[in-house]
């Protein structure tokens, strides 16, 4: 049986969730002045100094945090070769929570705006010492990153990755049903219940049922606090950390980016306009085929519309969140297809 949220918080283990990864360099910057709601600040890190620049754009209600092992592994074990950087976008953690309407397209702009204070672009959107970005987004983040290979200069960008997301949503009864229950995390019902219909929204059951194993891996929590039995547990405690920062993780914040996501909605031409923009060799396409939240639907209409040409995997079994549930496989083919030949 899957721990309570008592039983939780209660474990040694809720006591070192947060990893080991202190950043190169940290801080907010102003974005968005000039613009609707703005100007608002962003929280942003970089990990690692190598030349090899990777941008890693969050999803719905998620924070920086969650791109964790991918800091670890490029931002930290191979910080020579890579800078990695990482941030909350506008509603969430750190970053500001403006009164204003979200939209990808804006929070793409936020981006912009990060990116050329901290000098990986000009003032033109022009990359800098001639060091191309590679941008990974995810969901949400996945949007935002089409949104920022319509806007970018062509060849700005090495490679675009666009993982469980989509061009538009199809309004699918399992995604309306996820929208639903993640607006009742602020309704009276039952956290358990909560977490755990989540959890099997984003994750495939094999990932779920299998024991934790993070404490025992570098720069994690550590081992003193141990593992909780199982990644059902080890996710529905991350989940209930976040919701007890009431600052980082808010009902306003939450809807305004849920808006965001659900407004998106790229036309077959201008998903065909970024294969061409960036260059459909540089584009890859992932989903698991157990994803609930965005389903493998939608990264086949992507496939089609952006054209031969793209990289397209598909992970069988896997949920929502590649980049926890497949990590050490999703690490290795970010970096062979950063690196690639083209």
């Amino acid at each position: 049986m899957p721990l309570t949220a008592a039983e939780l918080v209660a474990h040694p283990a809720f006591k070192h969730l947060e990893w080991k990864l202190p950043a190169n360099k940290e801080g907010f910057v102003s974005v968005a002045d000039g613009r609707r709601g703005g100007p608002f600040d962003i929280w942003y890190e970089l990990h690692g100094t190598g030349p090899t620049r990777l941008v890693l754009i969050m999803g719905l209600a998620t924070y920086r945090t969650a791109w964790k092992r991918q800091t670890r592994y490029f931002g930290h074990l191979n910080g020579d070769k890579y800078s990695v950087l990482i941030y909350d976008n506008r509603g969430v953690g750190k970053s500001d929570k403006p009164n204003t309407r979200y939209s990808t397209s804006e929070m793409a702009l936020d981006a912009v705006d990060l990116l050329q204070q901290i000098g990986w672009l000009d003032r033109s959107r022009q990359v800098t010492h001639g060091q191309k970005l590679n941008i990974v987004g995810v969901s949400m983040g996945g949007m935002i990153a089409q949104e920022l290979g319509l806007i970018l200069p062509k060849g700005t960008i090495n490679t675009l990755v666009l993982q469980s997301t989509a061009a538009r949503i199809v309004r699918t009864a399992p995604l309306l049903t996820h929208v639903a229950q993640r607006v009742n995390m602020f309704l009276p019902r039952h956290v358990d219940v909560q977490l755990q219909q989540t959890a099997k929204l984003i994750f495939g059951p094999r990932f779920l049922n299998a024991p934790d194993t993070e404490a025992d891996e570098p720069f994690t929590g550590g081992p003193e606090g141990g593992n909780f039995p199982t990644n059902l547990d080890r996710y529905c405690a991350g989940e209930l950390a976040k919701r007890m920062d009431k600052a980082g993780f808010t009902p306003k914040g939450f809807m305004l980016q849920a808006m965001a996501a659900a407004w998106h909605n790229k036309s077959p031409e201008q998903i065909a306009e970024l294969g061409y923009q960036v260059g459909r060799n540089r584009i890859a396409v992932c989903h698991g085929t157990e994803d609930v939240m965005i389903s493998i639907h939608h990264a086949r209409v992507l496939k089609a519309e952006l054209g031969v040409g793209i990289e397209y995997k598909i992970w069988e079994g896997a949920g929502h969140v590649l980049m926890w549930e497949e990590a050490d496989e999703f690490d290795a083919w970010i970096e062979e297809f950063i690196h690639r030949e083209r």
